[in-house]
């Protein structure tokens, strides 16, 4: 089951859209059978925890078979501690999609569930590849499903939005396969782990100015998809325009591939380029907190609001890899779930208001907390898990990161912790002007509180936002002993980049 596992995981939403498209459209039935599917892929993907041994070296629950010949690709597919975490966030999100999705879509329905699952193996995917081939045609799947969701599926200027997303994150993906590529002539293998080995062994070690322009592509395409300041200008349209589930599966889990990129290739596979670049980046981090957070504080439309906040929260996961520290690299693992928890959480409850009265736009609302006294009571538990109250989720994540922001340099977890502060001025803000004082729009006063199903996508997201709070441990007991392997490589290749230069410049000083 070990060496199957993951390929059943990924193959199960796979047949699933397979199955979806032969059966009848019947939408009812479409929709029951999605959820089936998504929810059996989520159990499935528990076998994982309970059988992953976090003191195990490496990567776990591995297949590795030849795929094509020439050029050497392997079918490669491995997890650890970094990845473990992100492949059940994928499955857990997923199901609830489906629930949130339940009547609010607008057009083909069978077309929709099945670009929610193929998006969804796309996803599992990038988190489970081990071939540098497999991890680029799984990061460039992920593109199709999304961009079709948010073209047919979304708003007013979807297609704008959806042709925005394509083209910029595209585009970046060129200067990653350039990357790719290159190693792949070094060393005549597209294998992460043999890649990182012949890195450590020196072979590759005299590369020259080629490891600036490596690590330059790697991270490009992984900053766009974060995306990192200045490369966020198309997530706010992404996110306006997107389907409720469409945003739950980009700010939840898209964004994160980006984040995870910056962990597993640029800190990874090049440390001594990520230690040499990080003043800037970090920078670039800082940046994004602080002006994420402004600007989501004056936004007059919901959606944009928490689309502003993701730019705002993925800054602190960027300035936690790149603190080089332990707690921070931590942190940021954590807060990639974190934010994937409470901000897929906030666009569902934005979209059950739209549902509602067809608009984002906050000055439509107000006194909702009469009407509407459940859907508030999630509403404010879901604030307070994003702007990081202690005993909620967001609070464990942005601890680890300024520690390490800190401990890395003291100006960067000032600056960082202004972030935290603006955060509770915008969703608290946004928060006041939605629920407290009267209902100013009589229409308002006759909305339906949440229902039963809505309550189902939601709930397992605020308990889910409260356990990460008081038990953080269950998850950072495996994140932390794989970030610190990935420290000690990162080191040692960072040795092995230094010492046949001094080597031989001894040499050359004897002769």
């Amino acid at each position: 089951m070990n060496s199957t596992i993951l390929t059943l995981i990924v193959a199960l939403p796979i047949a699933g859209a397979a199955l979806l498209m032969l059966m009848p459209r019947r939408d009812e039935t479409l929709k029951w059978m999605a959820l089936a599917i998504s929810l059996i892929g989520f159990l499935l993907s528990l076998y994982l925890p309970f059988h992953f041994v976090s003191a195990q070296a490496g990567f776990q629950f591995e297949v590795d078979s030849s795929w094509i010949t020439s050029p050497n690709i392997h079918y490669h597919l491995g997890i650890d501690g970094i990845s473990l975490w992100l492949v059940i966030l994928t499955t857990f999100l997923l199901p609830l999609s489906v629930l949130i999705s339940w009547n609010s879509i607008h057009g083909p329905v069978k077309e929709f569930f099945v670009l929610l699952l193929l998006q969804e193996a796309a996803m599992l995917g990038v988190f489970m590849s081990l071939d540098l081939f497999l991890f680029y045609v799984f990061w460039e799947a992920t593109l199709i499903p999304m961009a079709l969701i948010i073209g047919v599926y979304g708003h007013e200027r979807r297609v704008y939005a959806a042709v925005k997303f394509f083209l910029y994150t595209m585009i970046a993906s060129v200067f990653m396969l350039a990357s790719i590529i290159w190693l792949y002539a070094k060393t005549g293998s597209f294998d992460f782990v043999t890649i990182q080995q012949a890195l450590l062994s020196g072979n590759l070690q005299h590369i020259g100015n080629a490891a600036l322009w490596l690590f330059l592509g790697f991270f490009i395409a992984f900053a766009v998809k974060v995306p990192l300041f200045p490369f966020h200008t198309w997530l706010p349209d992404a996110h306006v325009e997107a389907p409720t589930a469409g945003s739950v599966l980009l700010a939840g889990v898209l964004l994160k591939m980006g984040t995870y990129g910056m962990l597993r290739f640029n800190l990874g596979l090049l440390p001594e380029q990520a230690h040499v670049h990080a003043y800037w980046i970090n920078g670039l981090a800082i940046i994004g907190i602080i002006y994420g957070a402004l600007v989501a504080l004056v936004q007059p439309n919901m959606k944009k609001l928490i689309a502003y906040s993701s730019v705002s929260h993925l800054g602190f996961c960027v300035l936690g890899i790149f603190s080089f520290t332990q707690a921070g690299i931590d942190g940021s693992v954590y807060q990639m779930l974190n934010h994937g928890i409470s901000t897929g959480a906030l666009f569902m409850l934005a979209g059950i208001l739209y549902d509602r009265r067809h608009t984002y736009d906050i000055a439509q609302y107000g006194g909702l907390a009469t009407p509407m006294p459940n859907y508030a009571m999630l509403f404010m538990i879901m604030t307070l898990s994003s702007i990081g109250l202690p005993l909620m989720n967001g609070f464990i994540g942005e601890f680890l990161v300024l520690s390490g922001a800190f401990q890395a340099k003291v100006i960067y977890g000032v600056l960082a912790t202004s972030g935290v502060i603006w955060s509770a001025f915008y969703m608290l803000s946004l928060y006041q002007r939605t629920f407290y004082g009267e209902v100013t729009h009589e229409t308002n006063r006759r909305l339906p509180d949440i229902s039963g199903r809505e309550r189902l996508a939601i709930w397992p997201l605020a308990v889910m936002a409260i356990i990460m709070g008081v038990a953080s441990p269950f998850w950072t007991h495996d994140i932390d002993p794989a970030v610190t392997r990935v420290r000690e490589t990162a080191n040692l290749q960072a040795q092995a980049s230094t010492a046949k230069p001094t080597s031989e410049a001894d040499t050359a000083g004897g002769k």
